[in-house]
Formats: structure tokens, sequence, C-alpha cells
């Protein structure tokens, strides 16, 4: 079947259609370093063909939540090769996702004076802090104009740490509702510079982020995660042209970069947009039909055998298996997710879920 054999993204040839979705584990110490229970997490999961990394903050203002992962430091860089070793000595490729939370933060959380967004609009709502109270989210600082390049420039440097960590490349993370997706919604961007107004300026910054981190460690290793309509943390996209006309600008401009994937976190991918935005982007496109629900293993083979996608990223049957290609590949049971346990903070319900191989040897 076509999901179990190889392709390429960028410049990588891997083992199978499957990616492994980005998702929020909360498994880095206080200081923002991933430990080696995260290096087992991943290696435990090579198998998939594509590992993406839960987001990672390039810069402690940019950081979301308690127990996530930096790459701001030393001492996160090494902790992201000591993943970066486990994964390859295991046979996998991995990305490694940069993540800029944006608004969706607090001062308590960052410990930093201020959050970052592209306009001075709050979330409605509130957000967890480490000793699980919470607060509501800040009226975040919007950025000035000149201060674009700096932020720009932390999503540089972090790639260059990954990649000189040993990570294979870097997923921007332009979805979600946290900082590159905020730049691309009318609902979050109220800028009136060259950042906001039309779809085209909308656009602007994200295209720009990823121009400059492409000429840093090369088109290759980077690629880019949205999902236009998905209407999460008040980054809403309600309007279908105008939403439409925000992801063609987007995509027209990622397009002559040559980047090595672009993924989608959409309901359907066979709808007219993810599609179409496919065939403007003209590379690796990675369909995400997940998080509000389950990814089945009937719909991922039938998403590539179909091609409506060159991979397929998978979430929560990743998380219950850490052989999830191989059963897949079988047909073989799967275990169930235990969502008490998803985030955080030790090895239950991240590195203790059995593998067949080892049920075979009981």
């Amino acid at each position: 079947m076509p999901l179990f054999s190889p392709t390429t993204v960028g410049s990588f040839t891997v083992q199978n259609r499957l990616s492994l979705a980005p998702m929020t584990r909360l498994r880095a110490d206080e200081a923002g370093v991933p430990g080696d229970l995260v290096a087992e997490y991943y290696a435990q999961r090579a198998g998939i063909g594509l590992l993406v990394t839960e987001g990672v903050f390039p810069s402690a203002e940019s950081k979301s939540y308690p127990g996530q992962p930096g790459i701001a430091t030393d001492a996160q860089a090494g902790g992201r090769a000591n993943v970066a070793a486990a994964v390859h000595a295991a046979g996998g490729t991995v990305f490694m996702q940069v993540m800029h939370g944006g608004r969706v933060s607090h001062t308590r959380i960052t410990g930093t004076a201020r959050v970052v967004a592209p306009s001075a609009v709050a979330i409605e709502g509130q957000t967890r802090l480490a000793d699980g109270s919470k607060v509501d989210f800040p009226v975040p600082h919007a950025l000035e104009s000149s201060e674009l390049a700096t932020v720009r420039d932390e999503f540089v440097a972090a790639a260059r740490r990954a990649v000189d960590a040993g990570i294979d490349g870097v997923e921007l993370h332009a979805a979600n509702g946290y900082l590159l997706h905020e730049f691309l919604s009318p609902a979050s961007n109220r800028r009136r510079d060259g950042y906001g107004g039309p779809p085209e300026a909308r656009a602007r910054f994200v295209v720009e982020v990823a121009r400059a981190v492409a000429a840093e460690v090369g088109r290759e290793r980077v690629g880019i995660r949205i999902s236009p309509a998905h209407n999460i943390q008040d980054v809403w996209e309600r309007d279908a042209e105008e939403t439409r006309s925000t992801y063609l600008a987007l995509v027209e401009g990622l397009a002559p970069l040559g980047l090595a994937y672009l993924s989608i976190l959409h309901e359907n991918p066979a709808d007219d947009l993810p599609q179409e935005l496919r065939r403007v982007f003209g590379g690796t496109f990675i369909a995400n039909t997940g998080f509000g629900r389950v990814t089945t293993r009937d719909e991922a083979i039938r998403t590539v055998g179909e091609d409506l996608a060159d991979l397929v990223a998978v979430g929560r049957p990743a998380i219950a298996n850490p052989d999830l290609a191989e059963r897949w590949e079988q047909g073989a049971e799967e275990n169930p997710v235990d969502q008490a346990t998803v985030y955080g903070p030790d090895e239950r319900g991240y590195t203790d879920y059995p593998t067949l191989a080892a049920g075979r040897a009981a």
C-alpha cells in the first residue's frame, strides 16, 4: 500500500508516508530542557516516516506553557541534540517545530515583562500556570514594525541551533492561533502598517520568516504548518472567501522558496481549499485531519492511496502506539490513549505504552 512506501521530504528519504503530528506533551524541565525521557519518547516512534516534535519556543518571550521545551539556550540545544541522536540511532528522521506562542501565554509563564502579538487584542479566556491555577490572558503588546526583525531572527536562530544540534529540519508553526497564525487572521491582526489589512500584507511576515529560515539552514530543512478556518484561540477565519484569499496569498509567497513541505490541518483534505493550496505550493503536502477527531488507519490509507496528500500526520494513535507504522501495516490492534496522562509530567502515558514486540516477547 502507498502509505507504507518510502518517499522524500526535502532532501530526506523517509521510510513511509506517516508523520508524527506535533503535539504538546509538556515533559521538559523548568528550564525548558528536554531530558532523556523526551529523547526516549521520540526514539520509540522512529518507525514513523517523519517525526515532528511538539512546539519548541525560540525565546523566553515566546513560551506558551509550563513544561514546554525551548531552543533559546545552550542547555536547551544540548537536550535537543540528545533527541536527535536517539532518533537517528533508531533509524528515524526528525524535524523540530518552532513555535512562537504570541498572545497565547502569560508573563507568569514566560518570566518576561510582556507577551506579544500583531495587535493589542487579548484572547477571551484563561490559561493555566505551573501551579495549576488559572489566570486571564493578558492584553498583548502590539509588536512595532521595528521589532519584527527581532522576532524573525529568533526563528532563524532557533532553526540554526536545532540543525547544529543534529535535528534534520524545522517546521514553522503558523497554525492553531499562535504568533504566525495571529498575523494571518483579520480577527487578531488589526495593524495599519505593511503587515496588516489586505491578505497579502497579513501574509507578509510569515513569508519573511520562512524565507529567512530557509536562507539560514537550507530550504530542504524547512516545512510549515497551517490551519485555515480552524477557528481556535480566537483566531477566527469564518469568511470563506477572505480565508481563501489569505492562504492563497501566503502559499503563493511560499511556493518560490521550495520548502520541504506544507502541512495543513483540515478536516477534509479532499476539499477545494487544501487541494488548491497544494497545487499552488507545488511540493510535498502533509494532511492532518485530526485534532478534533482521531485519524484512523483506513482514513490514512485512503488519503495517500487517492493521492490527496503525500503524507498523513497522525496524533493520538501515535501517542498510544510507539510502533504505529508496524501495527497499521499489519492491521494489528491498537492501544487506546489514556487521555488523563497526555500532558506531563512523567513517563506515564508517554513512554510506557506497550509495543507488539514486547507482547511477543512476553
